[in-house]
């Protein structure tokens, strides 16, 4: 991702915040979620080797403030 998305909750700008490594249940490896949060405290990730997929919410959002 070469930008910032904004957050598609609150439309507010989003800031990288770290890789999360997890495992990845369509082809049970290992991968890392490349993870984003917003001012409104909002958390959303995507897999890293997957860019063009859209953002998912993070269902643990609290672990990663």
């Amino acid at each position: 991702m070469t930008e910032a998305p904004d957050c598609p909750e609150c439309s507010q700008p989003m800031k990288f915040g770290g890789f999360v490594l997890v495992d990845r249940e369509d082809d049970d490896r290992r991968s890392c979620r490349a993870l984003w949060r917003c001012t409104g405290r909002h958390a959303w990730w995507l897999w890293a080797d997957r860019p063009e997929e859209p953002l998912e919410a993070c269902p643990m959002p609290k672990l990663f403030r």
